[in-house]
Formats: C-alpha cells, sequence, structure tokens
C-alpha cells in the first residue's frame, strides 16, 4: 500500500518543499496508530526515512502518550530504505540492496502483514510495476499549487475502486483505493 497526506490539488509537498500543512491532530495520529500498527513492513525512500528518524531519535516525540505510542510502533517496524546517498541507515532499518521489485517481493516474504511503501519516487517506481495493491490518500483542506505530487506520470490507466472513506474533525479525507486487476469493480464501502 502507498499511504501519504495529500494536499486537495494532489501534492505531498507544496512548491518550497513543506507539508507542515499535513500536521496530524490526536484523531489523526490516533488513526495512523492503527493503520502503522498492521504493517509487517514499510518501505521508504531516503526523504521520508530521514523525515520519519525523528519518531526513533528525538526524545521529544515521547512527551505525549500518544507521540510514545507511536514511536514505540515506528520505531518496532521493520523498514528498508532506498537512497543512492546514505551509508548507513539507524534503528529498525536496512539499506535496499536489490532492486525496488526484489525488496517488496523479500518485505512480503518476510510477514504475513500488509507492507506500506512511501515516498513519492520510490512509490511511482512500485506503481509503474504494478506492485501497489492500495492507495491511501489524507487529503488535507488546502491548495497549494504546485509541488511535489502524490502520484507520478503513467504510462498506462490504472483502475480503482474507492473501498473506504472516512472525515476527520479536523476536516482532513481519509481516502482508500484498491486496484482493480481482474477488470471487475467491487462495492465501495465507506
Amino acid at each position: 500500500m502507498y499511504s501519504m497526506s495529500v494536499s486537495v490539488d494532489g501534492f505531498v509537498a507544496d512548491r518550497a518543499g513543506s507539508f507542515d500543512w499535513a500536521g496530524p491532530d490526536d484523531e489523526l495520529i490516533r488513526f495512523h496508530h492503527a493503520e502503522v500498527g498492521q504493517l509487517g513492513g514499510y518501505l521508504l525512500g531516503r526523504r521520508l526515512y530521514e523525515n520519519m528518524l525523528v519518531w526513533e531519535t528525538d526524545p521529544a516525540m515521547r512527551e505525549t502518550e500518544i507521540g510514545a505510542a507511536f514511536a514505540d510502533i515506528w520505531r518496532d517496524l521493520p523498514k528498508v530504505v532506498f537512497s543512492r546517498t546514505l551509508d548507513d541507515v539507524q534503528g529498525n532499518a536496512r539499506l535496499a540492496k536489490a532492486s525496488v521489485a526484489e525488496e517488496i517481493a523479500m518485505a512480503l516474504d518476510s510477514t504475513d502483514k500488509p507492507v506500506s511503501i512511501g515516498g513519492t519516487v520510490l512509490a511511482g517506481a512500485a506503481i509503474e510495476l504494478g506492485l501497489v495493491d492500495e492507495l491511501r490518500m489524507y487529503r488535507c483542506p488546502v491548495v497549494v499549487g504546485g509541488g511535489t505530487p502524490y502520484l507520478p506520470p503513467v504510462t498506462a490507466d490504472i483502475r480503482l475502486d474507492l473501498v473506504e472513506t472516512k472525515t476527520f474533525s479536523s476536516r482532513v479525507i481519509y481516502e482508500r483505493y484498491r486496484r482493480v486487476r481482474d477488470g471487475s469493480h467491487q462495492v465501495s464501502a465507506g
């Protein structure tokens, strides 16, 4: 699955590279706890790894009960980091040594739980290879007008079924789409 916060106009970061408009409130953090707590692994690009590393290294992230709970979940989750510039990684992470397809296969083989992928470039490569089964967006009520797009350009249409939605008190809308593999559509739930 590929899951990230996104602006109404489809960007995960604005033109300046900022995503401070996507900061979750306690309700969203609890929802993220549940989602991340179900995972058996996480594949991520360097930038996302560096942004999320604070959950493993910064004691300030543990100052609240909800922050400490998420830090524990994130710390314990096995992670594979794709980077051309890092020589090493910290915590429960390792640098990818194989191709995107091979690393995804290894991650899936190592667990009976879902595996998530994060970072737009990495997710784009996996989407193009047909290796992403679900898209999960946390659509934030902001238009940023440009920046880093959630989805890359693709070479062929990708059919999706909307299988779940949820609106949070912060006005963020969670959208969960499943890739249609056989040409048939399922009934949406939400």
